[in-house]
Order: structure tokens, then C-alpha cells, then sequence
């Protein structure tokens, strides 16, 4: 597999990429199977199972929505949300999913999503099982799918199969690099930047014109959150009252600006600000970019922002070339590794955030291939051991300011990074490795289950 700067950043809906894209893109592709099978024409009713984190976080990250409107035919970056909610409101009217290909099935939400509390399934903890029956109750067809994390999505039979090479059949790939090792002898080797390595690997699949087009619609879209975020005031769905603050804030530090009053800590503010625009719109439900998934979906875009408007000579044109890299160091955090909350916790969703965005501003800021691996070990280093607990199973608390603080932690790896040559104790890869031997041995309860840490250490009203 080739994995493209155009997986590690999917433009989708908050609030969270395997809790709300994966389960509507694992729904979407049982309806394939289904389409594609024999016993189609004798199906009545379908019936979904949730189990592991998506059972015990799954109404907070509203999963059973996510399946709903995945089975009625919907995919994470299309979805447009007014059709999306009149096509819910007649579901829970007519409890029938009616699609073409298929017969009309008899679907409820209510009754028809089962949050299964027991045991997670055996090949990760996002599992869920879709069943098609037929008029009697019996089971004409069943697939498995897990959500691995940022959106991805693998049956039973694709997860236990064996591990495949970063890219399998890597002679149209010039730069196969799947570790930073690779990697860094490949630039030095070639004399090229890892975003142009990258770059190079992209035009092997898709036109040049493609990529930037595509580079260009991923940091619209991540922008645009960030501008949405920036002008909403209220409160966040889910019960737990939390208000919006990015817009105060902003408009706080606007003030500053204004009255000459900007403190030197302001930039931290700044990267802040951005992060948690990004992270409100998110929680709503909003248009997000998984970066490299939803709960830490701030980081990257608020880093890029920062660069944009707070850099001495910062160029738009260099916007590719951070992504680009982000995406690279991305890649090979998830092919060895995972960036899955409920596998690693959240040093894979937002310590590898940090180390995209560390890695992708030291690029853009002038640093060589050496000095970018670097900054992105030292930020991943130092989210080693980061649990998921959201409160009440929400992207909310602590999600919110964490992308806040990972977003200021990959400025401050960069700016070591290129205040050095590049060489360093702790390797990426020995780091990486090291997450994922972490998270393999981090409880179950501080893994997106809500049944640790700060989700059970709540204040009593």
C-alpha cells in the first residue's frame, strides 16, 4: 500500500475520524457487499453491533448517527448536514432504508444499533458488525470492520492479514521510504527534501496538477474551519455545557494588538486560538480535516496557520511543502506504529499531530531532512504515555486545549530542531517504536473507553 498525503488528510465531519468517519465508511461498504451478494433480494432488516471503545464512547462520539446516515447512504466528505438531518428525521419516522440496488430494509436506530459492553473484538478495540436478515430473523450475510483510527477502515480479513509493505510494488514509487531511517538516506542520497521525495511518490499515482489542486482544497478546508471557529459563540452539544472560547479569545488577543499590550508568551496564544477554533468545530459535528485524525485535527492546521501569519517570510507557496512533509512523517507514525486513540492513546492522535506539524514547519522555516526528523521526534517524544479519557465520551474535555498545547509543543520542537544540526540521541523510528510499545501496554481504560483518568474524575454538580 502507498499511503497519500490525501488519506493522512481527509476532509470529513467532526467529531471524531474512527468513532463518526470509519463506522459511516464501514456502513457504506456493507451496503457494497451487500448489493454484490445473492441472498440481496431476500433481505429485510439490518442490524449493527458495536463493540470495544466505539460501544463505551460511541453515543458521546455519535456513532449510532455516524451508521445511521452511513447506511443511508452517505459518505463522511460529501455529507451535507441539512440533508443529512431531514434524512435522519424520516428514518426514525419510517424505521426503512431504501436505496437503489437494494430492497427496502427495515432499520431502527433505536433498536438496531446494540452498544456491546463486553469485551472488545479481537483484532482492535473499534469494532463493529454489520448483519443483513431476512424476513424470519435469520442471518443471510455479516461482515466485520474495524476502525483503525483517522478514518480507515478494514474488515476482519484485511486486519489479520499479514502486515503489508509501505509500498507494495514500490518500482513506481522512486522514494519507497517506510521509516525515517529510509527516509533520511533517500534524501541524502538524492539531494531532495522530504517534500519533494514525497511529492515525487504522489505524481506516481496522480498528475502533478492533481496533488497541488488536492494540497490546495486540504488547507482551504482546514482554514475555513479554522475561520469558523474563530466567529462561533455558544455551547457544545453533549450535555457536559461547555462553552465555546476560541471567539472570545481571539477577539482578546485582536485587542492586545490594538492597544500595543502583546506579551511574548502572545505567539502560544495564537497557536492556541487556532487549534481550538479547529477542535469547537470539531465537538459541533463540523467539516473538519483529519489531521491525522478528528480529535487531533487542530494541531497541524493552527501550526501552518502560525507560520502563515506570525513567520518572518512566510510564502503561501510554501503551504505544499509543510503538508506534504506533515504527511510523510505521518505515514510512517502509522505504519509502525498507530494513530488510533483506542489502540495508542493519545500520544498516536495528538503526539503524532505534533510531530507532523513540528516536522512540516521546520521544513518550511528552512530546515534540512536531518534537522525535520529530528523536530518530529522531540515532539512525538514528549507526548509518550498521553492517555484518552474524554469526559463523558466527548471530544471535548480535555481534547479541546490539548490540540492547543500539541500545536505549541511542535513549534517549540521545531525551533530546537533547527537550532541544532540535526544530530541527535533517539532516533524517529526507536520513538515511534517506543509509542507503540506504549500503547500496547497502556490500559484499556485510559484508550477512548471513558472508563479512566480524567473521565472518571469529574466534578460533582
Amino acid at each position: 500500500m502507498f499511503l497519500s498525503v490525501f488519506e493522512i488528510f481527509k476532509i470529513g465531519i467532526g467529531p471524531s475520524s474512527s468513532h463518526t468517519m470509519g463506522p459511516m465508511t464501514a456502513a457504506a461498504r456493507f451496503l457494497d457487499l451487500l448489493r454484490h451478494a445473492s441472498e440481496r433480494h431476500h433481505a429485510r432488516r439490518l442490524h449493527v453491533t458495536l463493540h470495544g471503545s466505539l460501544a463505551f464512547t460511541g453515543k458521546g462520539h455519535a456513532t449510532d448517527r455516524a451508521v445511521a446516515l452511513g447506511l443511508l447512504g452517505n459518505l463522511p466528505a460529501d455529507l451535507d448536514p441539512d440533508h443529512a438531518e431531514r434524512a435522519l428525521a424520516a428514518l426514525r419516522q419510517t424505521h426503512v432504508v431504501a436505496l437503489p440496488g437494494l430492497p427496502a430494509l427495515g432499520f431502527d436506530p433505536d433498536l438496531d444499533i446494540v452498544f456491546d459492553y463486553g469485551a472488545p473484538l479481537p483484532g482492535h478495540a473499534n469494532g463493529l458488525v454489520f448483519q443483513a436478515h431476512d424476513a424470519d430473523g435469520d442471518l443471510l450475510i455479516a461482515e466485520t470492520y474495524y476502525s483503525i483510527g483517522g478514518g480507515f477502515v478494514l474488515t476482519a480479513a484485511e486486519r489479520s492479514a499479514p502486515k503489508a509493505p509501505a509500498f507494495s510494488g514500490s518500482g513506481k514509487y522512486p522514494y519507497p521510504f517506510d521509516s525515517a531511517t529510509s527516509m533520511l538516506r533517500m534524501a541524502q542520497d538524492s539531494g531532495l527534501s522530504i517534500a519533494t521525495m514525497k511529492r515525487e511518490n504522489e505524481n506516481a499515482v496522480r498528475s502533478p496538477d492533481e496533488v497541488e489542486q488536492g494540497l490546495a482544497r486540504i488547507w482551504s478546508a482546514m482554514n475555513d474551519c479554522i475561520e469558523r471557529g474563530l466567529k462561533q459563540d455558544g455551547e457544545l452539544p453533549g450535555g457536559l455545557h461547555v462553552r465555546r472560547r476560541a471567539r472570545k479569545i481571539h477577539q482578546s488577543l485582536l485587542a492586545d494588538r490594538l492597544t500595543n499590550r502583546v506579551q511574548p508568551h502572545a505567539a502560544s496564544d495564537w497557536l492556541g486560538v487556532y487549534a481550538m477554533a479547529v477542535n469547537e468545530e470539531n465537538a459541533a459535528g463540523g467539516k473538519v480535516v483529519t489531521s491525522p485524525t478528528n480529535g487531533a485535527a487542530g494541531v497541524v492546521p493552527a501550526v501552518l496557520r502560525y507560520f502563515l501569519d506570525h513567520c518572518y517570510g512566510a510564502d503561501p507557496a510554501r503551504i505544499s511543502e509543510f503538508l506534504l512533509t506533515a504527511a510523510a512523517i505521518g505515514g510512517l507514525i502509522k505504519h509502525n506504529a498507530s494513530i488510533s486513540g483506542a489502540e495508542a492513546g493519545c500520544q498516536g492522535e495528538v503526539g503524532s499531530a505534533a510531530a507532523m506539524a513540528a516536522a512540516g514547519l521546520c521544513a518550511v522555516l528552512g530546515g534540512t531532512p536531518a534537522q525535520v526528523e529530528n523536530a518530529a521526534e522531540i515532539a512525538l517524544e514528549h507526548h509518550l504515555g498521553m492517555t484518552c479519557d474524554p469526559v463523558a465520551g466527548l471530544v471535548q474535555i480535555p481534547c479541546i486545549e490539548r490540540n492547543g498545547i500539541g500545536a505549541t509543543k511542535a513549534v517549540a520542537a521545531a525551533s530546537l530542531a533547527l537550532r541544532g544540526d540535526g544530530s541527535h540521541f533517539m532516533p524517529l523510528d526507536n520513538c515511534i517504536e517506543a509509542m507503540r510499545q506504549t500503547g500496547e501496554e497502556m490500559s484499556e481504560k485510559y484508550k477512548e473507553t471513558s472508563t479512566g483518568g480524567l473521565a472518571v474524575n469529574m466534578p460533582e454538580c
